[in-house]
């Protein structure tokens, strides 16, 4: 908790810095999207305190795992409901009411990690079967259909790669993740070629040179931003491409400011925090007592992990551009507070699995001392 504590705390430091000048010329407010994001915190941070002593065996019920999935799939339905949807830049992935907006997309990650976890540890041989597989598959299918059509394929891919690595650590066999995993590779051309936009964007990918003012336009001044940071920065709050030479640089692009203000070595230490973020989720997955706390702290890690991969590899020109927040950094509410929210759960399975293991120590003592006498 206190590394996630941590690096949202940092993000509140880096939006300021990445945001201000356009906040203060479109909103006449500096601190615009500070004071939003600080809201998200403290609503994260209570989120993160309170779930910590939750029992995650909870959630474990049939009840509560047809919520966890059904409940984000109506959300995700709301989106296209008029009045009630949020179009910005063409896409469709938030609800308004009043002045709070959510994406439901960020709860329907975690959703389908209680559906799945729950699922398949209710029968470990379950998932040995394609047809065990099937309520999984389905299930991770429907919501990434609602999530493609707002349109929205950065989020995705990355609950389809979710859902490949959940069946995997829920012990399916090779020939069926083979089954699966191949047509996914034949569908994501497909996702490109229907629509315009995407294939603009892998051509701007592929050499973004050749439409510097279109499509290649983010990621040029992206790479301006992390080859102006150098080695250790140009130093907080002076960087140059957040005078509106970059887009959403307080958002999907936060990472290309922090490059040029911290440079190289701001990242590394940037990344070595994450890492050992994920490092932890996953030694709580490996330590868990039993089958569901293994799968829900390695999905919770998984949701974390491909997310902060995907947006560093967007931003460094490595894959293709598209909209991906960089969890507990980028400005956005709902992303916040679900993050911190379920690093309170890894918590409390971390917490459980500790507790167990301390019960056990603490009677072979008793035992041994038992006997020695």
């Amino acid at each position: 908790m206190l590394l996630t504590a941590v690096l949202a705390g940092f993000g509140i430091l880096a939006i300021y810095s990445a945001s201000r000048y356009v906040a203060k010329t479109q909103y006449g407010d500096e601190w615009y999207f500070v004071k939003k994001q600080a809201i998200g915190f403290a609503l994260g941070l209570l989120a993160m305190l309170l779930l910590c002593r939750f029992n995650p065996q909870r959630l474990r019920g049939r009840r509560v795992r047809v919520a966890a999935l059904v409940i984000p799939m109506l959300l995700l339905a709301l989106v296209f409901v008029p009045g009630l949807g949020i179009t910005n830049y063409g896409a469709t992935r938030w609800i308004g009411v009043g002045g709070i907006t959510l994406q439901p997309s960020e709860v329907a990650k975690y959703g389908f990690v209680i559906f799945a976890a729950a699922y398949m540890s209710d029968d470990m041989g379950r998932v040995r079967s394609f047809k065990g597989v099937l309520p999984v598959l389905l299930a991770g299918g429907a919501i990434c259909v609602l999530i493609i059509i707002e349109p929205n394929m950065s989020v995705t891919m990355c609950v389809g790669l979710l859902m490949i690595a959940m069946l995997f650590l829920g012990g399916m066999k090779i020939k069926h993740f083979l089954i699966i995993f191949i047509p996914a590779l034949l569908v994501v051309p497909i996702l490109i070629i229907i629509e315009p936009y995407r294939l603009s964007r892998l051509s701007a990918f592929l050499d973004p040179w050749e439409s510097p003012k279109g499509e290649g336009y983010q990621l040029i001044q992206s790479l301006y931003a992390l080859g102006n940071g150098g080695w250790f920065g140009v130093g907080l709050f002076n960087s140059r491409q957040k005078y509106r030479f970059l887009p959403f640089a307080e958002s999907d692009f936060i990472l290309s400011i922090i490059g040029e203000e911290f440079g190289f070595f701001g990242i590394l230490i940037l990344f070595l925090v994450s890492g050992l973020l994920i490092w932890r989720g996953l030694r709580v997955a490996a330590r868990a007592e039993d089958f569901f706390s293994f799968l829900l702290a390695a999905g919770i890690t998984l949701v974390y992990g491909i997310q902060t991969v995907i947006n560093a590899l967007v931003v460094s020109g490595s894959i293709p551009p598209t909209g991906l927040p960089l969890p507990l950094i980028s400005s956005g509410n709902t992303s916040l507070i679900i993050t911190m929210a379920s690093m309170g759960i890894l918590y409390a399975v971390s917490a459980q699995s500790c507790g167990k293991e301390g019960g056990r120590n603490t009677q072979q003592r008793g035992d041994f001392s038992y006997n020695k006498a």
